[in-house]
Protein backbone atom coordinates (compact mmCIF):
# COMPACT_ATOMS: atom_id res chain seq x y z
CA UNK A 1 0.00 0.00 0.00
CA UNK A 2 1.23 3.17 -1.15
CA UNK A 3 1.59 5.76 2.03
CA UNK A 4 0.05 8.95 1.90
CA UNK A 5 3.44 11.17 2.21
CA UNK A 6 4.78 9.50 -0.78
CA UNK A 7 1.38 9.83 -2.80
CA UNK A 8 1.73 13.87 -2.01
CA UNK A 9 5.39 14.16 -2.55
CA UNK A 10 4.73 12.60 -6.27
CA UNK A 11 2.07 15.11 -6.73
CA UNK A 12 4.02 18.07 -5.60
CA UNK A 13 6.64 16.82 -8.57
CA UNK A 14 4.46 16.51 -11.13
CA UNK A 15 3.30 20.14 -10.33
CA UNK A 16 6.27 21.17 -10.34
CA UNK A 17 7.57 19.69 -13.78
CA UNK A 18 10.70 18.84 -11.68
CA UNK A 19 12.69 17.29 -9.15
CA UNK A 20 15.62 18.97 -7.43
CA UNK A 21 18.53 17.90 -4.73
CA UNK A 22 16.11 18.95 -2.16
CA UNK A 23 13.63 17.20 -2.85
CA UNK A 24 15.88 13.56 -2.85
CA UNK A 25 17.18 14.69 0.08
CA UNK A 26 13.63 15.23 1.46
CA UNK A 27 12.83 12.09 -0.41
CA UNK A 28 15.37 9.81 1.21
CA UNK A 29 14.76 11.45 4.50
CA UNK A 30 11.60 12.01 5.49
CA UNK A 31 9.43 9.94 2.89
CA UNK A 32 10.57 7.00 2.72
CA UNK A 33 13.34 7.15 5.20
CA UNK A 34 13.87 3.10 5.12
CA UNK A 35 13.76 2.70 1.52
CA UNK A 36 11.43 1.07 -0.94
CA UNK A 37 9.23 -1.27 1.15
CA UNK A 38 6.70 -2.78 -1.45
CA UNK A 39 6.06 -2.99 -5.20
CA UNK A 40 3.77 -0.24 -5.30
CA UNK A 41 6.17 2.56 -4.07
CA UNK A 42 8.88 1.28 -6.32
CA UNK A 43 6.19 1.26 -9.38
CA UNK A 44 5.13 4.73 -8.46
CA UNK A 45 8.40 6.52 -8.96
CA UNK A 46 9.54 4.60 -11.97
CA UNK A 47 6.15 6.66 -13.02
CA UNK A 48 7.59 9.40 -11.61
CA UNK A 49 11.08 8.97 -13.18
CA UNK A 50 9.26 8.60 -16.88
CA UNK A 51 7.04 12.01 -16.00
CA UNK A 52 9.57 14.20 -14.75
CA UNK A 53 12.68 14.24 -17.77
CA UNK A 54 14.02 17.00 -15.20
CA UNK A 55 14.89 15.78 -12.23
CA UNK A 56 18.38 16.05 -10.26
CA UNK A 57 20.77 13.19 -11.04
CA UNK A 58 20.55 12.06 -7.47
CA UNK A 59 17.12 10.95 -8.19
CA UNK A 60 18.32 8.42 -10.17
CA UNK A 61 21.24 7.40 -8.27
CA UNK A 62 18.80 7.09 -5.32
CA UNK A 63 16.36 5.15 -7.09
CA UNK A 64 18.26 2.69 -8.61
CA UNK A 65 19.93 1.96 -5.39
CA UNK A 66 16.69 1.58 -3.52
CA UNK A 67 15.24 -0.90 -6.39
CA UNK A 68 17.89 -2.62 -5.78
CA UNK A 69 18.19 -3.02 -2.45
CA UNK A 70 14.30 -3.79 -2.35
CA UNK A 71 14.38 -6.44 -5.19
CA UNK A 72 17.31 -8.19 -4.31
CA UNK A 73 17.94 -7.88 -0.59
CA UNK A 74 13.78 -7.22 0.26
CA UNK A 75 12.28 -10.05 -1.93
CA UNK A 76 11.98 -13.45 -1.33
CA UNK A 77 14.04 -15.11 -2.06
CA UNK A 78 16.63 -12.81 -0.66
CA UNK A 79 19.69 -12.61 -2.92
CA UNK A 80 17.64 -14.06 -5.71
CA UNK A 81 15.85 -13.00 -8.62
CA UNK A 82 13.28 -15.32 -9.43
CA UNK A 83 10.52 -15.40 -12.28
CA UNK A 84 7.57 -13.32 -10.07
CA UNK A 85 10.04 -10.53 -9.20
CA UNK A 86 11.84 -10.34 -12.96
CA UNK A 87 8.23 -10.21 -14.61
CA UNK A 88 7.43 -7.09 -12.06
CA UNK A 89 10.33 -5.41 -13.37
CA UNK A 90 10.75 -5.98 -16.69
CA UNK A 91 7.10 -4.89 -16.80
CA UNK A 92 7.31 -1.89 -14.72
CA UNK A 93 10.40 -0.43 -16.01
CA UNK A 94 9.77 -1.11 -19.14
CA UNK A 95 5.96 0.01 -19.30
CA UNK A 96 5.31 -1.14 -22.53
CA UNK A 97 7.50 1.25 -24.26
CA UNK A 98 10.86 0.40 -23.16
CA UNK A 99 13.04 1.55 -20.18
CA UNK A 100 14.23 5.32 -19.08
CA UNK A 101 17.60 5.45 -19.03
CA UNK A 102 17.35 5.16 -15.48
CA UNK A 103 15.04 2.11 -15.69
CA UNK A 104 17.82 0.38 -17.97
CA UNK A 105 20.46 0.86 -14.95
CA UNK A 106 18.35 -0.52 -12.61
CA UNK A 107 17.44 -3.70 -14.55
CA UNK A 108 21.91 -3.65 -15.19
CA UNK A 109 22.44 -3.09 -11.60
CA UNK A 110 19.70 -5.87 -9.86
CA UNK A 111 21.45 -8.33 -12.34
CA UNK A 112 25.10 -7.44 -10.93
CA UNK A 113 23.75 -7.27 -7.55
CA UNK A 114 21.67 -11.02 -7.18
CA UNK A 115 23.24 -13.77 -6.45
CA UNK A 116 21.11 -15.32 -9.60
CA UNK A 117 18.88 -13.82 -12.03
CA UNK A 118 15.48 -14.94 -13.89
CA UNK A 119 16.00 -15.56 -17.75
CA UNK A 120 13.42 -13.02 -18.30
CA UNK A 121 15.50 -10.27 -16.07
CA UNK A 122 18.33 -10.34 -17.96
CA UNK A 123 17.16 -10.61 -21.37
CA UNK A 124 14.93 -7.17 -20.26
CA UNK A 125 18.81 -6.27 -19.13
CA UNK A 126 20.41 -7.09 -22.36
CA UNK A 127 17.70 -5.21 -24.57
CA UNK A 128 16.88 -1.71 -22.73
CA UNK A 129 21.09 -1.69 -22.90
CA UNK A 130 20.98 -2.22 -26.48
CA UNK A 131 20.15 1.53 -27.04
CA UNK A 132 22.29 2.88 -24.79
CA UNK A 133 25.92 4.26 -24.89
CA UNK A 134 28.42 1.96 -24.33
CA UNK A 135 26.00 -1.13 -25.09
CA UNK A 136 28.62 -3.62 -26.20
CA UNK A 137 30.36 -3.01 -22.29
CA UNK A 138 27.02 -3.52 -20.75
CA UNK A 139 25.84 -6.47 -22.42
CA UNK A 140 29.20 -7.73 -22.11
CA UNK A 141 29.00 -7.18 -18.11
CA UNK A 142 25.51 -8.59 -17.88
CA UNK A 143 26.40 -11.96 -19.82
CA UNK A 144 29.51 -12.47 -17.24
CA UNK A 145 26.86 -12.46 -14.42
CA UNK A 146 24.90 -14.19 -15.71
CA UNK A 147 27.21 -17.08 -16.81
CA UNK A 148 28.50 -16.95 -13.22
CA UNK A 149 25.11 -17.39 -11.33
Amino acid sequence: MINASLQHFCNRMIAAGAISLEDVRELHRAVLPDGLTCREEADMLFGLDRAIPRADAAFAEWLIASTVDFAVWGERPTGHIDADTAHWLAASLGCGRGPTATGARIAVEVVREAETNDPALISFALQANRTRAGAEDAIEEILSYAVAA
